[in-house]
């Protein structure tokens, strides 16, 4: 008698090592018994479910996860109730990577390109040729090993040492992709205050928040433990509520749960914030410490109240009324990022407004800016910044210069996500000799593949991560597989580890693993040898290992950065007033891209379930459209459902109408993430890249992307189609009585 599915099923389960010891929200067992069935259908697997500690690791950030399997499948996820940084909760873009797991999709098996480069056209080949050709192709070039580019998502944990690891014994360029990155705001943590890792704002217990375009209640960095911390940041146990205010030019996710919504003219925060620091300086309410270490350096670069309202407009009412609730209303603290941070003037901004934290001395207080230790072990990358775009102009034009021979790609998406004034798909694909990813979906970068090496998908590898951002102590969390892979795919730091063996010489130099499992374990002994944290109570280490893959990771309350908390600053870099791609008078609206709710930058397209999560503003989904003020409309003689062509100085792409009286009326904004030409049945061809039309204009000083300083003019198409979106037919209205936005120079709007 053959094998049948219920028994296949059952052989394949992952064994009972690594199961969670709580169950979290389990379904009660009676929803699993079968009533009274003469025979057990073949669909129906007996059993009891389990549910394993480990890793998703979505856009919006890495998040400890629980997930429940039944005989060797995965079902569902919940947040991980035992590490901090997820406190029981979870996104609903972990939630989806179960559609990751069990893609239509999904690339099953290594493939060599066959068609023209570009075209998408390849066939299978096996594991033993795909490496045969990885290897002959890193052997040929070894003479000149800078030809050779590896391009990954930022690296952290014992995978990012893997990675930079190999790339270094290579001597091959090491670049980390990132669509909307976090440079300039390390940039400004860095002259601050000397911190190479993102530290976290310890909102549940602040009083008062200040927030600089950061969006950190949808998609800006550790949304998901910003989230937690905001409910009781709203309805404390004592009964306090903090105060919100959200300081950006468009009308976000967090600007809609903010107790004031102060709309600024883009890129001008660091004007405001600078006002606000002089009104506490003028006014004495500020840390005497603070307030003379940074008396010299805002005196010497804030502007008096009347300049700045006309800079930012805002008005000077306002603005000290903000500086006196931030001064009395502590402790309390200043984040910036987002919009203001994506400017030309980016890095003046993000440092004017961290300094605030300085003037009020929060910094490593409770309620206040917690800065992050660096992980407790050598062989495990605590922070990962991404490469800034003129990093990547650079690496295009060597490309151009057929200086580039081999490029690597893992995790990243440049093609897509690098603005189209680069022309970067077009560098890559007329001029790089060999071009290799490792990529489990066919998307644009992995379709100029010569070779696709397709990696695991979280649930069915090893790995660990430091959360970046991290909680303010020190944190590791765990990844282990729960499933088996049901496709023919290999670990990518399982190959790099294989591929460096097989070339042999130096290429093994600090990497004496055989695999990330030798990897992981090999850190959780270092982690033991310390007998502190989380898990401390284990004799042995087998028993350690144990716990540590049952709870999720491990972490040490106790061990907090020492790092100084005093601001060292003596200038802020860069100009005040930031410039734009494209003229007034020709592109008179700015253009606010902003990050999907759901979909991030477009990594998560390919996943149907985040299609179709709406949007929290206008419940739009499955689609593109353009966030437009009432009178703005009204002028342009348009109303919702019109198609609009939305273009800027380098490039134009289509939009629906979505008629928004929170949007300003200089402004558009446009979410991100659609527009893709592959990635799959879900992702290709709906809506438009608002990435392809932005200019390659950059921070002055970090070189970073200034993805919100780019000008637009709308055309129409006379064309209309019913935006998707679940309010139905309803447009969105002003209540008379409520004013969300009041159009005025000087003005608040609330």
């Amino acid at each position: 008698m053959g094998v049948t599915r219920r028994q296949l099923l059952r052989f394949s389960g992952m064994g009972m090592l690594g199961a969670v010891i709580f169950a979290g929200c389990r379904i009660p067992d009676r929803e699993f018994i079968a009533e009274s069935p003469v025979l057990i259908p073949e669909d129906l697997v007996e059993g009891q479910d389990a549910y394993f500690a480990t890793l998703a690791r979505p856009s919006t950030g890495v998040e400890s996860v629980l997930v429940r399997v039944m005989q060797g499948r995965a079902k569902k996820i919940e947040g991980n109730p035992d590490y901090p940084m997820s406190q029981g909760k979870h996104t609903a873009q972990a939630e989806a990577s179960l559609q990751e797991l069990y893609h239509p999709d999904r690339i099953a098996t290594p493939l060599r390109r066959v068609g023209e480069r570009g075209s998408g056209e390849f066939e299978s080949i096996s594991w033993e040729a795909a490496m045969g050709e990885l290897q002959a192709k890193l052997s040929e070039f070894s003479g000149n090993p800078g030809s050779v580019a590896m391009i990954t998502e930022p690296l952290r944990g014992a995978l990012g040492t893997v990675a930079s690891r190999f790339a270094s014994n290579y001597g091959a360029t090491q670049m980390a992709f990132e669509a909307v990155d976090q440079t300039v705001v390390r940039a400004a943590l860095k002259n601050l205050f000397n911190q190479d890792r993102l530290p976290i704002a310890d909102v549940k217990n602040a009083h008062y928040v200040l927030s600089f375009g950061s969006d950190f209640l949808s998609n800006w960095h550790a949304p998901l433990h910003y989230n937690w911390q905001y409910g009781e940041f709203r309805g404390t146990e004592n009964g306090k509520r903090g105060t919100l205010v959200q300081i950006e030019p468009r009308f976000s996710m967090t600007a809609a749960n903010a107790d004031t919504w102060v709309h600024i003219n883009p890129g001008t925060e660091g004007v405001l914030a600078l006002a606000i620091a002089d009104v506490i300086l003028k006014e004495q309410t500020g840390n005497p410490a603070g307030m003379e270490a940074l008396r010299d350096v805002i005196e010497a670069n804030a502007q008096d109240l009347p300049t700045a309202e006309d800079v930012t407009g805002v008005s000077q009412a306002k603005i000290v009324k903000m500086a006196r609730d931030f001064a009395e209303h502590q402790p309390g603290v200043a984040i910036g990022g987002g919009l203001a941070a994506a400017q030309t003037n980016g890095l003046f901004n993000m440092t004017a407004v961290y300094l605030l934290n300085a003037l009020v001395d929060n910094i490593g207080k409770k309620g206040g800016l917690l800065f992050n230790p660096e992980a407790p072990l050598k062989d495990v990358e605590s922070s990962a910044a991404a490469s800034s775009l003129v990093d990547f102009q650079r690496l295009a034009d060597r490309m151009r210069t057929s200086q580039v021979n081999v490029v690597l790609v893992h995790g990243a998406d440049p093609v897509y996500g690098l603005p189209g004034a680069l022309q970067f798909r077009r560098a890559m694909k007329d001029n790089v000799p060999f071009i290799a990813s490792f990529s489990n979906f066919m998307d644009e970068s992995t379709a100029m593949a010569d070779l696709v090496l397709p990696d695991l998908v979280p649930m069915e590898g090893w790995g660990d991560d430091v959360s970046d951002p991290g909680p303010g102590y020190e944190s590791i969390a765990l990844q282990q597989p729960v499933v088996m892979p049901f496709v023919d795919v290999r670990s990518f730091g399982d190959v790099l580890l294989a591929t460096a063996e097989g070339l042999g010489g130096d290429m093994t130099r600090g990497l004496p693993w055989n695999t990330m499992k030798d990897a992981i374990r090999s850190n959780a002994e270092e982690l033991f040898k310390l007998n502190r944290g989380s898990i401390q109570q284990y004799p042995s280490f087998e028993e350690f290992w144990i716990g540590v893959l049952q709870r999720g990771g491990w972490w040490d309350t106790k061990a907090t950065s020492k790092d100084s908390t005093k601001a060292k600053v003596d200038t802020i870099p860069g100009q005040a007033t930031p410039t734009f791609s494209g003229a007034a008078a020709e592109y008179p609206f700015h253009l606010l891209p902003f990050m999907s709710h759901s979909m991030g930058d477009g990594r998560e397209a390919n996943l149907p379930w985040l299609q179709a999560t709406p949007d929290p503003i206008t419940t739009a989904v499955w689609s593109t459209w353009v966030e437009l003020n009432p009178q703005s409309a009204k002028e342009l003689d348009v109303r919702e459902g019109d198609i609009l062509e939305v273009t800027s100085p380098k490039g134009t792409i289509e939009a629906q109408v979505y008629v928004n009286p929170a949007t300003p009326p200089n402004v558009v904004s446009i979410p991100m993430g659609q527009g893709h030409t592959f990635f799959g049945r879900y992702a290709e061809g709906i809506g438009s890249n608002v990435m392809s039309i932005l200019d390659a204009v950059s921070d002055a000083d970090t070189g970073a992307l200034a993805w919100g300083a780019t000008r637009v003019k709308l055309t129409l198409t006379g064309r209309r189609s019913r935006v998707p979106k679940f309010e139905g037919m309803v447009v969105p209205r002003q209540l008379h009585e409520r004013p969300v936005y009041q159009i005025s120079k000087g003005t608040d709007h609330t």
